[in-house]
């Protein structure tokens, strides 16, 4: 509980400074003529919008288990994930879109506020990534909010390489070139967060975990005859759940089930188990005496 309380403050901290200096973005952008500031702003945008959910997933994630949601509010934190990854997709589509306009009506841009714009956007999105960071690996909803703030610093970079060019060359198309790398860029980190989003909501296997060696080790427990009925998948990106049935023809089965428990808690740290110990020829599918 205590992780999930600084995981809200960290958020709403790094929602704060994107959202003030979203609008700074934007006005400056229309101000300088530039895409890259405006498609950086809009960005922004995406992320003050992820931002804001994430920070609501989190109060919601730290509220109890109830009757009618038995595993509590984790998948709230995968849901959010997905979002924000479309989200994403939208936003580089957006910028391709304004990408291709200017390319075919090219405008002046006003590089030198442009550069000192940008900068003070790059300081921003730095700061927001560094008092992440750490939550990263153990929060998919952080994830998502953290690729938001990612593409953001890599707009912020953009900006400034495209009005130190136009500065330095009068080149207006390092604007859109490098807002349409930024877009590319935005995508591909978008699909990752939905490919592993979607995988928890369609309970797929966890990538860290091996099937076959979780039976395996269990048939290696002499006791154990045979597995069957073995399903394994997250509830959120730090909770694993497995179900198994497993056959033994043990006169105790608590001794059977006390060692499969203990063997997937210390051997693949999964600590969310449903176990069935069944006699031999007991049916597999259903009951039918």
């Amino acid at each position: 509980m205590r992780e999930n309380a600084r995981v809200r403050c960290k958020l709403g901290l790094v929602l704060f400074l994107t959202s003030a200096y979203m609008f700074i973005e934007f006005i400056g952008g229309i101000i300088t003529n530039s895409l890259a500031l405006i498609a950086d702003a809009g960005h922004m945008l995406g992320d003050v919008a992820a931002l804001g959910m994430s920070f609501l997933a989190a109060f919601m994630i730290a509220r109890p288990a109830s009757d009618e949601k038995t595993y509590g509010y984790y998948r709230l934190e995968i849901l959010v994930a997905l979002v924000n990854g479309l989200l994403l997709i939208g936003i580089a589509a957006f910028i391709l879109y304004e990408g291709v306009k200017r390319f075919l009506l090219p405008r002046e841009v006003e590089a030198t506020l442009m550069i000192a714009i940008a900068t003070g956007g790059l300081v921003i999105n730095l700061a927001g990534m560094a008092i992440l960071h750490s939550s990263v690996k153990h929060n998919l909803n952080v994830r998502g909010a953290f690729w938001h703030i990612t593409g953001d610093t890599l707009g912020s970079l953009g900006a400034i390489v495209a009005g130190i060019i136009i500065y330095l060359f009068k080149f207006y198309y390092a604007d859109i070139i490098i807002s349409v790398i930024i877009a590319v860029i935005i995508t591909i980190s978008a699909i990752r967060l939905i490919k592993e989003s979607s995988n928890i909501l369609l309970e797929a296997t966890p990538k860290h975990i091996d099937i076959n060696e979780i039976k395996n080790t269990l048939l290696n427990i002499p006791e154990v005859k045979k597995v069957h009925e073995l399903h394994v998948w997250s509830i959120s990106l730090q909770r694993t759940a497995l179900s198994i049935h497993v056959v033994s023809d043990h006169p105790d089965s608590r001794e059977v089930l006390c060692k499969v428990d203990k063997t997937l808690r210390e051997r693949f740290n999964i600590h969310h188990l449903t176990i069935q110990v069944e006699p031999p020829g007991f049916p597999e599918k259903h009951c039918d005496f």
